[in-house]
């Protein structure tokens, strides 16, 4: 039977639309692009239901069976799925639009309509493609990513193989490209971030940029910088009776005591005060030393974020600092460490405790034991300023004594950059308060 030509006018200027009959190809080939639409819309979906398996998901999957099996085989080799998916996905959308193509020619014919055709041919086949197989079914499966994952198990743990050595260029392939990139790479230095956060507005975040700083500058504290020093340590004498050190307990607020023999440079172990309370009703006779805890000693060189991962491996919440004599210098806590990144830690039971007065717009008067760390972040100054002059100083009364190389007197100023040090209080053997003005 002679092919016969339908003419349609379509009212678009000079533009015609040409029909052609409906054959038996066509149809077939209808039929296979909705089919591959449909395998285009699973295996999209698929990349969705694997990927974004929950742990619950995966706890269940620990249940014996030929599906839960497989679902694990898929698992076990993330990059081999992926590129099963991908040139899986790929193959099928080529093959949709090569037979929409075919489709499209053999039924209408635009004349002398070009863009038309481009947006008949592109556009519409384009828009159908990513909604029926893209979005749609990515959508389900994100909602229903267990169930699609069983469903789909088989298909891809078949298509693995039969694409296994196209998969095994490809992975290659990225492989030696990520290698190759790496060699490129260059890591962002603690110093690119500290330059990135002085960037950042005094207004923006002000709070996680607090905390961020204190996050870049962490790593590079020593426990030094931020212990609690001897001469400020509340601490028991192991002779002591047991009514003295209730009283030490009752007037110091604190959770955990060092207790010493003869000196402060020999400590005995940690008194915990809840190891004490069930025994506070027993007389001055008690042994209280039997409760004694081991001490737990770190070097004043140690890193602090060295000794935040040691003390939550021993879960040890105060640790004895020792110089490199063997001699004690001071202690440091949990709670020390963790406010260099936070900042202060207080609870109900804290008392106020003030190491500074603001006096004018740049002038502050400051008890001289003040860890530098804490008066640059008072005085708002950069804390480098002093590197070159403060030699090992941890503390603002240090710094003033490796400036002048001796206890300076009463009254007496000190001058240092852009700052004025007066003290105020001062005897033979410590400074006490220091006025500090900026210029």
């Amino acid at each position: 039977m002679e092919t016969e030509l339908l003419h349609a006018n379509a009212a678009l200027g000079t533009w015609d639309i040409d029909f052609y009959p409906f054959s038996f190809e066509i149809a077939i080939s209808i039929i296979i692009v909705l089919f591959l639409l449909l395998s285009s819309a699973l295996i999209s979906g698929s990349e969705v239901a694997y990927f974004s398996l929950s742990a619950a998901d995966k706890k269940k999957l620990k249940k014996k069976s030929k599906t839960n099996d497989r679902i694990l085989k898929n698992l076990e080799s993330p990059e081999k799925l992926l590129a099963t998916i991908l040139v899986t996905n790929n193959f099928v959308n080529v093959g949709i639009i090569i037979l929409t193509a075919y489709i499209t020619n053999n039924l209408v014919e635009f004349v002398n309509a070009p863009v038309l055709e481009f947006a008949f041919q592109v556009v519409l086949i384009t828009f159908f493609l990513l909604l029926f197989g893209e979005i749609i079914p990515k959508v389900y499966a994100s909602h229903f990513a267990l169930s699609f994952a069983k469903f789909m198990a088989l298909p891809l743990q078949t298509l693995e193989k039969l694409f296994r050595p196209l998969n095994s260029i490809l992975i290659y392939s990225t492989g030696f490209v990520n290698r190759r990139l790496q060699k490129h790479k260059k890591d962002i230095s603690m110093e690119d971030i500290s330059q990135a956060l002085e960037l950042t507005s005094e207004q923006e975040l002000s709070e996680e940029k607090d905390i961020l700083e204190g996050i870049v500058k962490f790593g590079n504290k020593d426990v030094s910088e931020i212990m609690k020093p001897r001469v400020d340590v509340v601490s028991i004498d192991i002779k002591m009776g047991f009514t003295e050190v209730l009283q030490i307990i009752n007037d110091s607020g604190y959770s955990r005591i060092p207790v010493y023999i003869d000196s402060f440079d020999n400590i005995s172990g940690i008194l915990y005060i809840k190891d004490i309370l069930p025994h506070s009703h027993k007389s001055n006779t008690f042994r209280w030393q039997t409760l004694i805890r081991a001490p737990f000693y770190v070097p004043d060189t140690k890193k602090i974020s060295s000794l935040l991962e040691e003390m939550q491996k021993t879960k040890i919440h105060l640790a004895i600092v020792v110089d490199e004599y063997g001699g004690t210098s001071g202690i440091v806590t949990l709670e020390d460490i963790l406010e260099e990144i936070v900042g202060d830690i207080t609870d109900e039971f804290d008392e106020e405790e003030n190491f500074f007065t603001k006096i004018a717009e740049n002038e502050f008067s400051f008890d001289a034991k003040v860890l530098l760390g804490d008066f640059y972040k008072i005085v708002n100054c950069n804390d480098t300023i002093f590197n070159d002059v403060k030699g090992d100083a941890d503390t603002l009364a240090g710094l003033i004594l490796e400036i002048k190389g001796a206890i300076p007197t009463l009254h007496e100023k000190i001058k240092c950059k852009n700052f004025i040090f007066t003290i105020e209080e001062v005897d033979n053997r410590r400074i006490k308060q220091i006025k500090v003005l900026i210029n």
